[in-house]
């Protein structure tokens, strides 16, 4: 073989290995950024409407939920393994508690719980129910009811159940876009 060659094929094997050396770190740097710090998150549906709209892109949060846990009312990323899918949802009711709603009204152990978070607005557009009825329903240690701001449209706790901790993957999001749209919904 030529030097020139030699040369040539050293050049190209020293390229090849920087490539693969850049992008083996960046899937290292993605993978523990998605599964330590932030989950990327598309909005699919309009059981979140009006907090979440349809096709909003942006992240939630992963190492909050690590830290902080999970507080009633926090937005929550919920992963179904059965149907490899991800559920935008809100916490509503904690472990150990009891859980029911009556006429449009929460219910905690019994205590009715106003949802400041719902859109008046848009909750009054629906006339007399926006909620259905729920009868109580007692959560175990580490189950969460967690149901959609657009309660029409959201298949929630009503459909699946209690959400058991281990689903849930992330909490709050931060939209980016569309860029109309871009901010902190809840972190």
């Amino acid at each position: 073989m030529k030097t020139a060659e030699k040369k040539t094929q050293s050049s190209f094997m020293k390229e090849l290995g920087s490539f693969i050396s850049t992008l083996l770190i960046s899937l290292v740097i993605v993978f523990l950024n998605v599964h330590f710090l932030v989950r990327p998150i598309k909005v699919q549906g309009n059981s979140m409407y009006p907090t979440l709209q349809n096709n909003e892109i942006g992240f939630s949060n992963v190492i909050g939920l690590n830290m902080d846990g999970i507080q009633r009312f926090d937005v929550v990323i919920i992963y179904i393994p059965e149907q490899n899918e991800y559920l935008v949802k809100r916490a509503i009711g904690l472990p150990g508690e009891t859980v029911s709603y009556t006429d449009s009204v929460l219910y905690i152990n019994g205590k009715a719980v106003e949802e400041s978070f719902l859109n008046e607005e848009y909750v009054s557009s629906y006339g007399g129910t926006f909620t259905e009825d729920v009868k109580e329903v007692v959560l175990g240690d580490n189950e969460y009811w967690c149901m959609g701001d657009n309660r029409p449209y959201s298949r929630d706790s009503r459909y699946y159940g209690a959400f058991d901790k281990s689903s849930i993957v992330a909490k709050g999001t931060a939209i980016l876009y569309p860029f109309s749209k871009i901010g902190v919904h809840t972190w």
